[in-house]
C-alpha cells in the first residue's frame, strides 16, 4: 500500500499554549505539505482513518501524566486501528524538573501507535538531555520522537525543530 505523505493529520493538545506554539512552529517548517491541524479536544478516533501520515504532540504534566486533553481521550485513542499509517509524535517536558518522567506523554502514546500496527518515525537522539527515565526511550540513546524542554532548553527548540521536520520530510 502506498502511504501518502503530501496530505498529514496532526493531533495535539495544550494546556499552557507551549504545546500550541510549538505545534505551528512546525506547520511553519514543513510548508512542503499541507497539514489538518487539530486539537485532540476536537476530534474523534475517526479523524486518524483521513491520513497515512499522522503527527502527535503532547506535554508531559507533573509525574508522568498526560497532557488533560490527551487523558480525556486516552482511552479511545487506544482502540485507533494504525495499521499502514506513520506517525510522527514530539512532546514537551521538564528534564530537570521531572527528570523520572521526561515526556512519558511520548512513549504512552508510541506504546499503542505500535500496538496498533503503527510505524513511527522521527525518532530523536537523548544524548543532549540530562533526565533519569523516561518513557519516551527507544533504548539508552533514543526517543520515539522529537523532545523539547520549553523550561529549561527554550533555546534549543527552534534548531531542533529545523532538524526534525527535515528528519520527517526525507
Amino acid at each position: 500500500m502506498e502511504i501518502d505523505r503530501t496530505k498529514i493529520g496532526l493531533v495535539y493538545g495544550s494546556d499552557t499554549g507551549a504545546t500550541e506554539e510549538i505545534t505551528h512552529a512546525i506547520v511553519q517548517k514543513c510548508e512542503f505539505w499541507e497539514i489538518d491541524v487539530q486539537a485532540v479536544s476536537k476530534i474523534d478516533t475517526s479523524y486518524f482513518e483521513q491520513y497515512d501520515f499522522i503527527i502527535l504532540g503532547l506535554s508531559t504534566w507533573y509525574d508522568g501524566d498526560l497532557q488533560s486533553d490527551w487523558e480525556d481521550f486516552f482511552e479511545d485513542f487506544k482502540t485507533v486501528d494504525f495499521t499502514n499509517k506513520i506517525i510522527a509524535i514530539f512532546g514537551l517536558g521538564d528534564q530537570f524538573g521531572y527528570d523520572d518522567y521526561f515526556i512519558d506523554g511520548v512513549g504512552m502514546l508510541a506504546e499503542f501507535v505500535l500496538k496498533n500496527g503503527g510505524r513511527i518515525i522521527g525518532h530523536w537522539p537523548s544524548e543532549d538531555y540530562d533526565f533519569s527515565a523516561s518513557k519516551a526511550s527507544v533504548d539508552q540513546d533514543t526517543f520515539y520522537g522529537l523532545a523539547l524542554d520549553e523550561d529549561n532548553e527554550s533555546h534549543a527548540s527552534e534548531e531542533r525543530i529545523n532538524r526534525w521536520t527535515k528528519q520527517l520530510h526525507t
